[in-house]
């Protein structure tokens, strides 16, 4: 048994989202930025000049990060990252006054982030709402096939035993079991609430981890201290342990698919057409893999991962 690849809560996580996004969207109207400086405040340069992809404060989003710009410098285009910025409040700003000029993001938490009253679930419904609900100027291009979201997860014995497939085959059994889950998962809207709301899953209790899916987490489940967990479906754990990802049918979880924030100042045909080809053959297969290699025993720095990726596909020759 390999041990999980740690997570953070970050790429995820919403903290602090109603006052970063009244923040944002006040400032996003007068032109200004928590991050601006006199040198930073305006946009940074005339459409088609060198771009600068940012990246969150987590291996993930920085392969993807590394994989964009590889991507648009094999195009002809001249590309740079600037990783680990922070958490969405941060790197938001960030594109909004121009200090970079494109960010990996994922689709459900940037719609929350923005509209903090969001209905929509499905991936087709996130993905449409969302240029509707962006700050004047920024946009999004397509959505890939990759997607980094919460999922029941449990092991295969469990599933077996009480022939699981899906949240709604759960939801016979759920008086009889324990999740290991973030504290925060009791009164979050997809955790317990959404779960009785959606399913009529009511828990028997749960077992607060902080790890984020991590191998807490994962020992708990493996050991049958609780029979059902919290686990990001791109962490490599899933598929190093056989763990089964009950499948969600009625949306519970918000679709969460990989694709590009962007400042419209500099961002050019060329350049939407090299990002939209990265999100039309990234899958979240690939970004557990990725994580594999950037955050398990390989230790691969972002930069390396993305481009054997690169090359693999074909990108990059």
């Amino acid at each position: 048994m390999k041990n999980p690849v740690p997570m953070t809560l970050t790429r995820r996580g919403l903290g602090g989202l109603a006052a970063g996004v009244g923040l944002a969207l006040a400032l996003s109207a007068c032109g200004g930025s928590p991050l601006a400086t006199p040198s930073s405040a305006a946009p940074s340069g005339s459409a088609g000049g060198s771009l600068v992809v940012g990246s969150a404060d987590f291996p993930e989003s920085q392969v993807i990060a590394e994989i964009y710009v590889g991507a648009l410098n094999a195009a002809g285009l001249t590309a740079t990252s600037k990783p680990n910025i922070g958490s969405r409040e941060i790197y938001f700003k960030a594109v909004q006054d121009g200090s970079i000029d494109l960010v990996p993001d994922y689709s459900g938490n940037l719609l929350s982030f923005v509209d903090t009253e969001a209905a929509e679930v499905s991936a087709d419904d996130v993905y449409k709402a969302l240029p509707g609900k962006l700050p004047e100027g920024l946009g999004v291009l397509e959505a890939s096939k990759a997607e980094d979201k919460d999922a029941m997860v449990v092991t295969k014995a469990t599933a077996e035993k009480y022939q699981l497939k899906s949240i709604e085959d759960l939801a016979k059994v759920c008086k009889d079991f324990t999740m290991a889950a973030p504290a925060t998962f009791e009164t979050r809207s997809y955790g317990f609430p959404g779960l009785k709301k959606n399913y009529n899953c009511e828990l028997k209790g749960l077992q607060p981890f902080s790890d984020g899916g991590g191998n807490l987490t994962l020992q708990a489940l493996l050991e049958d201290k609780v029979q059902v967990a919290d686990i990001y479906t791109t962490t490599p754990s899933i598929v190093d342990n056989d763990l089964v990802v009950l499948e969600d049918p009625k949306n519970n979880f918000k679709a969460q698919q990989v694709l590009p924030l962007y400042n419209k100042a500099k961002m050019t045909d060329k350049a939407k057409e090299a990002l939209n080809n990265v999100s039309k053959i990234l899958t979240t297969d690939d970004l557990i893999n990725l994580n594999r290699a950037v955050s398990g025993d390989q230790k691969q720095a972002p930069k390396d991962a993305a481009a054997a990726w690169l090359k693999d596909k074909g990108i990059v020759k």
